[in-house]
């Protein structure tokens, strides 16, 4: 199939997520081209089968703000006539779902027909689906979709709950490559980390307030009361700053680094012992698989979709957002019991080979074929 795949290009879940999807389909022969205003995070090799389109956006002073939808639908135009494509997936509703129907109808009118694949990942709607001004948008974009998929049951219901929508919705998890995310043996990093054989505890995100990662310098401040602990936090974002002033005033910046964003992160999580992601909403929570891939166990809030790749008491612990006191004894029970932890490890792993890449390839792949099929049904 010749696919095209319109996404972020950030290290935001979406873009992460669509970027690995790309270059799975393309190892197995498929042709993918990826549409764009930068080259994705995660593209930073050449990939046969794979290719990059920038999408350029014209600057003029009658302007103030530079029609981005506007350019992205020329260039998917342009891409599917000159290379011929099959299946345009679009990630994220808005803009890329409304630009790639306005494309579709353009390019109808050519006689080409092109179905639309439609991903919904998580703010697209609970935050920004939900402004008045963008909301019949976003309505409009997955009623009009061939297909649409969400990541998680959660953010199904939430969409069907907030939106009219009046066509299917199919629940196409995260995924997870284990071929890159596993447990690695780095010792000597760990040594390097925690030279007296301390815990180390983690974060990953986008350092956005949605993801409070001031309730983990509080939880860390009383795990690290009884159990020697060190605590990695990777990323960057808005509330760095914020965050680095609540570790001064707890009084364990000596003990919390900040590693910044890495590429690697599965090196990293490969010498942890918790994974924190304590957040107000989660679509899916792909940061925690990727964890609980490199047997980590995860210590969340029970927000979105996080019960439906954290197991309580089997692989991690839920608890209410905010609930800091739960957190924290959650932790210093798992970390003072090492039969547990290891046990809890291993049932880690074990839950996350439900989210294997090659189950949920095949489900995109079954997608793709029927609305191609569907759409050269309608074109004759």
């Amino acid at each position: 199939m010749r696919i095209g795949i319109v996404l972020y290009p950030t290290f935001g879940g979406s873009g992460v997520l669509a970027t690995e999807l790309g270059k799975a389909l393309s190892k197995k022969g498929h042709e993918v081209h990826f549409i764009s205003y930068n080259q994705p995070a995660r593209l930073d090799y050449f990939m046969e089968n794979v290719y990059f389109h920038e999408v350029i956006i014209p600057q003029y002073p009658l302007f103030e703000h530079a029609p981005y939808e506007t350019a992205l639908v020329g260039k998917m135009v342009e891409i599917v006539r000159s290379n011929h494509l099959e299946v345009i997936h679009a990630h994220y509703a808005i803009p890329h779902a409304s630009a790639a129907l306005l494309a579709k109808q353009i390019l109808k009118e050519e006689g080409i027909h092109i179905p639309v694949v439609t991903t919904l990942h998580g703010t697209d709607i609970t935050l920004v689906g939900r402004e008045a001004s963008y909301e019949p948008v976003v309505c409009w974009s997955i009623n009009h979709s061939d297909a649409v998929t969400a990541v998680s049951e959660s953010l199904k219901e939430d969409t069907l709950t907030h939106f009219n929508i009046q066509r299917e919705i199919k629940v196409v998890t995260n995924f997870i490559d284990f071929e890159r995310f596993n447990k690695k043996a780095r010792e000597h990093f760990k040594k390097a980390i925690a030279p007296n054989g301390e815990h180390i505890l983690v974060h990953t995100s986008n350092f956005r307030k949605v993801k409070r990662i001031g309730d983990i310098i509080q939880i860390f401040e009383k795990i690290q009361k009884v159990i020697p602990a060190k605590l990695l936090l990777i990323g960057d974002g808005p509330e760095r700053s914020n965050i680095e002033k609540i570790c001064r005033e707890f009084n364990v910046c000596d003990k919390v680094t900040f590693l910044g964003k890495q590429e690697a992160i599965e090196e990293i999580l490969s010498v942890c012992d918790l994974f924190f992601l304590p957040s107000e909403r989660e679509s899916f929570g792909l940061s925690a698989l990727e964890a609980m891939a490199c047997e980590v166990p995860v210590i969340c809030s029970n927000a979105g979709g996080l019960p439906e790749v954290v197991l309580d008491g089997v692989t991690g612990y839920l608890s209410d957002v905010g609930d800091i006191e739960k957190m924290a004894k959650d932790a210093i029970q798992l970390l003072s019991n090492s039969d547990k932890l290891l046990q809890f490890r291993k049932n880690a792993l074990e839950h996350a080979k439900q989210f294997d890449l090659n189950i949920i390839l095949k489900q995109y792949e079954d997608i793709y074929t029927e609305v191609i099929e569907s759409s050269k049904m309608k074109s004759v």
